[in-house]
């Protein structure tokens, strides 16, 4: 490696560690009390070796009997201050520690859920997930264990250091003389340590991604009768994960011992030079036992001191994944204007938008819709219908040209309060941990019961919440596992019932429901509709019929637009797409 490179990765080091550091500003006792702790506790090292050479030389001294029970006293109290000085140092680390992690992991998810939307499009959830499990968990091992050691031993090698050079300063050189050769073994292994931890979180991702995907899909998986090629697959993930662990191993194993053996043969010259008669000719034996006995104390602290830059290592490794997150940029929102009192007038002006891919996924949009009309989008699968819904929220944002509420560019209006004016029923309901009736209120940090009950009766789901052991009360599952989709799917019309906002997105919103269920629930959404701002996705004949204005989509441009009797009279596309699809219950789709 080039020192070009071993330079740019010690500054890089450098500035992780710091900003991860920045976050300890806000704990300022928690700080002050592991600093008084450990500095009472790393004196005792010292005053334990100052304490046997006085009771060495209080055994050979005239006045023995003075000191027998002053050097028991002096033990006692060396042993009490140590026990207070580790307990308040350990004690506020602890609370100094889990208040960083607890600060980083709740701005961490603050900024992911203001990160945009393209932003999740390029990353996998098992990924993101490790993130919150792993690396996390690297850094505590940094902020707590890590400072814990150096702070804790980094004071008792001072403090032993010091009572060498007051004992004999020329000695105590000659010791420190193989100081930047463990430097040097400790730089080389901080490199290899790096580089494994990139490599271990990188297969911890990969890992928990195959098995979110695995416990999520098992009966996909049991269906196709996958289960020996998703082991083998978590198999590679796990072995890869499993050598890099192998190696850090190694390195730590090999880098260690080697440390321990350089202070060794420090402490060995220095015990020969020790004991030879020019020391002894103005130090007594209490002195000589002092002075070997906190030269042989040095070597737990360094060897700590050593061990403990794998732990930094990884922490390091792991807060540069978390920052990685934290420099991302969030979604614009620079809009002043609240969005209240709206009347759901929606207007695409020239609209162009892409993924990123190079191909617009739709181009030169331009429509109006008055406030309180129905429109449906239809189209072949990858017209674009999608991706005109999303951007009235601003899931995304245009490439170019505007999208307008009531006359007003919707990047004039707060981004809170815009979405407060919109409802979403999507195919692929979500469903959180928690009640029913938390579902159905999801957004609101108030419970109305009254309004929620409300809501599930005009989305026919009481019929099946009246059945259940706990009613509103009863827990979903994960992920509403224990609901069927049929009724996950009413509750999440409940809970745009329950939102009560001017305009309505629908995609798919009826596509989970048997014919019976399917009936009701269009009732219901007949009258949400009324007098609101409505989008429909959706291949059901009987809601496109009745919509306001259908627009035909093909490759990302509107080919017609027209009430249904329009276009069956002057667009073949439009025919095409409803030849076969007329009956309300067929599976296929004119997505």
């Amino acid at each position: 490696m080039s020192d070009k490179t071993s330079k740019g990765q010690r500054r890089e080091s450098t500035y992780l560690y710091l900003r991860l550091l920045a976050y300890i500003k806000g704990f300022p006792l928690a700080i002050i009390g592991s600093l008084m702790g450990y500095i009472v506790f790393a004196a005792t090292t010292p005053a334990t070796t100052w304490w046997l050479g006085f009771t060495v030389d209080a055994i050979n001294s005239e006045n023995f009997q003075e000191f027998r029970v002053l050097s028991p006293l002096l033990c006692l109290a060396i042993v009490i201050f140590r026990g207070i000085g580790g307990f308040c140092g350990s004690y506020s680390l602890a609370l100094l520690a889990n208040g960083v992690i607890h600060k980083l992991r709740v701005e961490l998810m603050e900024h992911l859920m203001l990160l945009p939307s393209s932003y999740f499009d390029g990353v996998t959830s098992g990924k993101l997930v490790s993130k919150f499990t792993y690396d996390i968990a690297q850094i505590t091992g940094a902020v707590s264990n890590a400072i814990a050691v150096i702070v804790r031993e980094g004071f008792t090698v001072m403090g032993l250091l010091a009572f060498l050079i007051y004992t004999d300063w020329k000695l105590t050189l000659t010791f420190l003389l193989i100081a930047p050769v463990v430097a040097k073994v400790v730089s080389v292994a901080s490199k290899y340590f790096r580089r494994y931890s990139m490599q271990m979180q990188e297969s911890m991702g990969e890992l928990t991604q195959i098995t979110n995907e695995s416990i999520k899909g098992h009966q996909v998986i049991k269906s196709f009768n996958a289960e020996k090629y998703v082991g083998r697959k978590l198999t590679r993930a796990s072995e890869k994960n499993k050598i890099q662990n192998i190696k850090m191993a190694i390195t730590r194993s090999a880098s260690t011992p080697l440390v321990q053996f350089l202070v060794a043969l420090a402490l060995s010259f220095l015990v020969w030079l020790a004991m030879s008669p020019e020391f002894f000719a103005n130090k007594s034996p209490g002195d000589f036992v002092a002075f070997l006995g906190a030269a042989g104390l040095l070597a737990k602290p360094i060897r700590q001191l050593t061990q403990i830059n794998s732990v930094i290592q990884r922490g390091l490794s792991a807060s540069k994944s978390v920052f990685s997150i934290l420099d991302e940029s969030i979604q614009a929102d620079l809009g002043k204007k609240e969005a209240k009192g709206v009347k759901g007038k929606i207007e695409f002006r020239q609209v162009n938008f892409f993924y990123g891919r190079g191909e617009n996924a739709i181009s030169n949009i331009s429509f109006t819709v008055k406030a309180g009309q129905t429109v449906a989008l239809v189209g072949k699968s990858g017209s674009g219908k999608s991706t005109i819904v999303n951007l009235i929220p601003r899931f995304y944002e245009c490439s170019s040209g505007k999208v307008l509420i009531d006359d007003v560019d919707i990047k004039n209006f707060r981004l809170n309060s815009l979405r407060n004016q919109i409802s979403l029923v999507t195919q692929q309901v979500m469903l959180f941990e928690g009640t029913i009736a938390e579902n159905i209120a999801y957004y609101s940090e108030t419970t109305n019961f009254a309004k929620i009950a409300e809501a599930a009766e005009r989305a026919y789901a009481m019929d099946f919440i009246d059945k259940l052991p706990m009613g509103l009360e009863t827990q979903v599952g994960d992920d509403g596992v224990l609901l069927s989709g049929g009724e996950r799917q009413r509750i999440a019309i409940a809970r745009a019932l329950y939102k009560d906002s001017t305009i309505l997105i629908l995609d798919e919103a009826t596509s989970a429901l048997d014919s019976d269920s399917e009936k009701n629930i269009q009732k219901a959404l007949n009258n949400l509709m009324a007098g609101r701002t409505t989008f429909i996705i959706t291949h059901r004949l009987s809601t496109i019929e009745k919509a306001d204005m259908i627009l035909v989509l093909e490759d990302g441009k509107i080919s017609d637009s027209g009430t249904h009797d329009q276009l069956l009279a002057n667009s073949s596309i439009y025919n095409q797409l409803l030849s076969g699809y007329s009956e309300p219950n067929k599976s296929e789709s004119i997505l």
